[in-house]
């Protein structure tokens, strides 16, 4: 039998057989399983297709898999705290982690940790990339979604302060799950949040383009590749289809089924957690609580397959079958690093090694004379040099109006820790 061009790649909140194991889409056989402990909540990610990795539940470390080597846990990665979710961009250079309140960039070919970006003000709970790398989304409890342009967060000047593209402010309780379309910066991006709602944004903008509120929470939200529908997964086990071609032209509507494509699909006994919708439209993935994860034709709305596992699970997910992961002699290009738990690992006795060379993935595209970093670090100094003219003047205005905001958001920081530790002593307080 040939290889699987699409494979399902899953994980439990038990780990009793495995940690995370590869599926069959089309028949449910288990091709493929990697053992050692169990991955938290959007927190498995495919590294450059070569290697698997899977933040451990209630631990600060993320377990590594070679791809071909199914039944080793070959190395961890230590991290500063808990990893709450975890993604690797598309183009295999980055990874990203969020760890109580902050997005930790690591670079894949040195495992150094470029940036911790400080812009939430309670955990994280989802990250995620756009299909060309160039922006990422940031989604946490306190009700924010944050888009940031990877080229200004990877910059080699450490006295300026990242800060987010675009923020979207407009869930009133925490996001559950983000969702990026294609197209790059292009792209439009689906929010889900325990408000009930699902909401639509352009990355390029910020613009909210549709909020679609729903009579139970949503815990997740994908979209299908050429974006005529978004799936919404409810606290209730019901898997919501939202068509985004309605020709209702209202931005804030009310789900309700009709025959524009409107559409319930019903199976699961508890709260959907991930959805995936597979490269030719045609088959939606979804896991549950209830521990099983189902196969739908999109078209009838039938479930066509259920896998049963152990535990309720906490990641599913339709992807590209890497090229060598059914080769079991085949080893990564190149090996993965020591990551780095420190901003300057120098400083802190974690260098990379005597003797070591360092190296950058993608070797033949890459400037001798100017590193990747360097450019960009150069083209984003350009970008803000005409920005900062063109919105704030030159010379001392800029500088009055940077302390200005600067002491906004002390103020702000402030008044939010206040507010949150009012209302916990309020919901903690015996009756």
């Amino acid at each position: 039998m040939s290889a699987p061009m699409e494979v399902v790649l899953s994980a439990d909140s038990a780990g009793q057989l495995w940690n995370c194991a590869v599926f069959d889409p089309h028949t449910g056989t288990n091709l493929l399983s990697y053992r050692g402990g169990n991955s938290s909540a959007r927190s498995l990610t495919v590294l450059n297709g070569e290697y698997i990795l899977g933040a451990q539940l209630g631990k600060n470390f993320i377990n590594v898999w070679e791809i071909q080597r199914k039944d080793q846990l070959q190395q961890k990665i230590v991290c500063p705290g808990i990893v709450t979710c975890l993604t690797a961009s598309p183009n295999g250079l980055y990874v990203l982690a969020g760890i109580a309140e902050a997005v930790y960039l690591w670079e894949v070919s040195t495992g150094n940790l470029l940036v911790i970006l400080n812009r939430h003000y309670q955990d994280l709970s989802c990250l995620r990339f756009t299909d060309d790398s160039s922006h990422f989304v940031s989604g946490g409890k306190d009700n924010l979604a944050l888009v940031w342009n990877l080229a200004s967060v990877v910059q080699l000047d450490s006295s300026r302060t990242p800060e987010p593209r675009h923020v979207l402010s407009r869930h009133t309780l925490p996001i559950t799950d983000i969702h990026c379309g294609l197209m790059g910066p292009q792209a439009r991006v689906a929010t889900a949040s325990l408000d009930q709602t699902v909401k639509l944004w352009e990355i390029s903008s910020g613009e909210m383009l549709l909020s679609v509120l729903f009579d139970v929470s949503i815990m997740s939200v994908t979209l299908d590749p050429c974006e005529y529908f978004a799936f919404c997964g409810g606290s209730d086990g019901s898997i919501f289809q939202v068509s985004l071609c309605s020709t209702t032209l209202s931005r804030d509507k009310t789900f309700q089924s009709d025959s524009e494509g409107n559409q319930v699909f019903k199976g699961h006994r508890n709260m959907v957690t991930c959805l995936s919708v597979s490269m030719d439209g045609t088959l939606l993935l979804s896991g549950s609580h209830d521990e099983t994860v189902r196969m739908w034709d999109i078209q009838s709305k039938q479930c066509i397959r259920c896998i049963n596992h152990k535990g309720q699970v906490t990641n599913a997910v339709i992807i590209p079958a890497p090229g060598n992961m059914f080769l079991p002699d085949s080893r990564p290009a190149v090996p993965l690093p020591r990551f780095s738990r420190h901003l300057n690992p120098s400083e802190q006795g974690e260098g990379t090694g005597t003797g070591g060379a360092c190296l950058r993935l993608g070797n033949n595209c890459q400037d001798p004379e100017e590193t990747y970093l360097e450019k960009a670090d150069r083209l984003h100094s350009l970008m803000c040099a005409v920005t900062d003219k063109s919105v704030f003047g030159d010379g001392e205005n800029t500088k009055v109006r940077v302390s200005e905001l600067e002491e906004e958001v002390r103020t702000l920081k402030k008044i939010n820790k206040d507010l949150y530790e009012f209302s916990t002593q309020l919901l903690t307080k015996p009756n």
